[in-house]
């Protein structure tokens, strides 16, 4: 993996710095191994879905925050105390999963269906700022 420093480009950028936190969050090491598997699918130009595997998981152990562009979804199981497994493939760990999420994009729903939870988005640029 290749390393990118972006510090000569901080010289001489004024008012770039979510840009460049963008970029250094992007390039960072991700650390949730790919778990759970998600899809980002763009309905129309202005709205998009996520969906995520999240089989093995009730609504109430899900919790989706916005908090500014940021979108974290997080999913947290008790453990079931006395089971005895022969062999245990089906994945039952806690995770965090963050989206960021571009200017004026907000989340408009979320539902679960069959072992999916898909998190409905919209982009509604305010009206002083369209062309």
């Amino acid at each position: 993996m290749r390393t990118v420093d972006f510090t000569p480009l901080y010289r001489s950028a004024i008012g770039f710095d979510r840009l460049f936190d963008m970029m250094e969050a992007s390039s960072a090491k991700n650390t949730s191994g790919g778990y759970p598997p998600y899809n980002i699918e763009q309905k129309d130009e202005h709205n998009f879905r996520i969906t995520m595997a999240v089989a093995g998981f009730a609504e109430e152990q899900l919790d989706l925050t916005q908090k500014e562009n940021m979108l974290i979804v997080k999913g947290e199981r008790k453990v079931e105390e006395g089971r005895t497994y022969v062999y245990q493939g089906i994945a039952e760990r806690d995770f965090e999963r963050k989206f960021q999420l571009a200017d004026y994009v907000k989340v408009v729903g979320a539902s679960m269906e069959n072992g999916l939870l898909h998190i409905d988005l919209e982009r509604e640029i305010p009206e002083a700022m369209q062309p």
